[in-house]
């Protein structure tokens, strides 16, 4: 990432598309081709990991595996496992600006159910292959997924003890007899990384870049922490010790109480952290470079005592620091990775980013607070950032101009001699562009001057995220050139 280029953030879940949700399909592809013709080298998602309660692409029932919605059923339907009135009959959705999780988690998974049942019988040695080449991680979850199917889709932890322990001789029977309720998401697991792996290639043969991230942690209700208990801080009945979360800050006055289960660092270290490792492995198997979300809590972690309702009364309690990237760079060698270092950081948090190289995080609209001089102002970077004019996490710029305070976007106006003839998002998009931080990365909302109707994430929130879609034909020749000539002029 030393060389000097620019992209955007935009999550599949976004994309155009006929089934409800954006996917490895058509409208995949066609942003790959705006991106060449705008001269874009990186394309920056979000987790592409299962979803749970709350739809959050940061609370996963896996750290490995693939979320079933973005899988193309158009290909399905070529193969002749789903029928065309089956997709009549069972809708994902009516409003092509906005994802229904409900009605996917009902009629998608269904058709996918239905797919299975007519592909079983033909792609046996298929899906036994891929299952063997994955068992690492595919083993645990495909169990966890088929027991969890079994209870009706309720947290692990409130399964019937027998159930609890991934060694039990309960498990093992379950195993043995439930085998094609496992196989169903192997072959959701096969098709998805079969159609990533597709896509991924048509990218980087243009010779543009996947930026993917991964969460910092796990989600309690996952394979991670069942099948690997031992690996993080939990009671004799498994359940949580304390949490993960962050103290009040500008997004909440009572923090965010996220609700992970805390890692058990110390028996990370006696293994030599090999759960993290193949984590990381396997995301440099589908990603090109690595944004590590909260990477503050490696040096310190904010840990609130479990059943807390706010997030306010925690403790820092300290991380791996560079033991585990040390470990990372023996085991796998130098990698692309971005270190997303937002939020309250302190001098010791400064030194790890500093320590590991990687490149930290810029933000445009934290930038402007006249009262304060801000390390977000682009005459403060060093060359070696990530620069954005926000992240998923906050207001889009349009949003942000109408509910900032009038002093700071005077301040952001004086600094970025913003006009109403360039358009106050494209000023903001130049500011970033014109930085000396070596990536800069644009969210597609910011590019179609959107407001705060088209935001991904309000933090602490439940109910309205993760619902964004953009519609059909904004990906205009007029909007890729003039984004050309934008990332010409600045050298990206």
């Amino acid at each position: 990432m030393k060389k000097r280029s620019s992209g955007i953030l935009m999550h599949i879940s976004s994309l155009p598309g006929p089934y409800g949700i954006g996917d490895f399909g058509k409208g995949a592809y066609e942003f790959v081709d705006f991106l060449d013709r705008a001269s874009q080298r990186e394309w920056q998602i979000l987790p592409l990991g299962i979803t749970g309660y709350g739809d959050s692409p940061y609370q996963n029932f896996s750290a490995f595996a693939g979320n079933p919605y973005f899988i193309d059923l158009s290909e399905l339907l070529s193969q002749g496992f789903i029928e065309r009135e089956e997709l009549e009959n069972l809708p994902l959705g009516d409003d092509p600006e906005k994802v229904d999780y409900g009605i996917l988690y009902r009629n998608k998974m269904e058709l996918l159910r239905r797919a299975y049942k007519r592909a079983y019988r033909t792609m046996g040695s298929e899906l036994r292959a891929f299952y063997e080449e994955e068992k690492g991680w595919l083993r645990d979850y495909a169990l966890f997924m088929a027991i969890k199917a079994e209870h009706k889709g309720v947290s692990w932890l409130r399964w019937p003890s027998k159930y609890k322990d991934i060694h039990s001789e309960a498990v093992l029977e379950f195993e043995r007899t439930h085998e094609k309720d496992m196989y169903f998401h192997v072959f959701i697991q096969y098709y998805f990384f079969r159609q990533w792996k597709k896509l991924k290639n048509y990218a980087n043969d243009k010779n543009i870049r996947i930026i993917g991230d991964i969460p910092i942690y796990v989600a309690e209700d996952s394979s991670d922490v069942w099948g690997n208990s031992s690996l993080f801080k939990v009671n004799d009945q498994f359940e949580p010790i304390t949490v993960a979360g962050c103290p009040p800050d500008a997004f909440s006055e009572t923090g965010q109480l996220w609700g992970n289960p805390i890692y058990n660092w110390e028996a990370m270290e006696e293994d030599g952290y090999r759960w993290w490792i193949e984590r990381i492995r396997a995301s440099f198997e589908i990603y090109d470079v690595v944004r590590i979300d909260h990477f503050r809590g490696f040096e310190a972690y904010w840990e609130i005592k479990s059943g807390s309702e706010t997030a306010v009364h925690g403790q820092w309690t300290k991380g791996p620091g560079m033991k585990l990237f040390k470990k990372v760079k023996e085991e796998l060698g130098e990698l692309d990775i971005i270190a997303e270092d937002l939020g309250f950081l302190t001098e010791e948090v400064h030194e790890l980013i500093r320590e590991t190289g990687y490149p930290g995080m810029k933000v445009l609209q934290f930038a402007f607070d006249p009262r304060e001089e801000s390390d977000y102002l682009p005459h403060t970077y060093e060359r070696n950032a990530v620069v954005y004019t926000g992240t998923h996490d906050n207001e889009t710029i349009m949003g942000w101009v109408r509910t900032v305070k009038p002093e700071d976007m005077a301040y952001a106006g004086k600094y970025l001699k913003l006009s109403y003839e360039e358009g106050i998002n494209w000023g903001f998009i130049r500011g970033a562009y014109s930085s000396v931080a070596d990536l800069c990365i644009i969210p597609m909302q910011d590019f179609l001057g959107l407001g705060n109707e088209a935001r991904m994430n309000i933090p602490s929130t439940l109910g309205t995220n993760w619902i964004w879609r953009m519609k059909e034909n904004e990906l205009t020749d007029r909007l890729a050139e003039k984004i050309a000539k934008l990332t010409r002029m600045y050298g990206r």
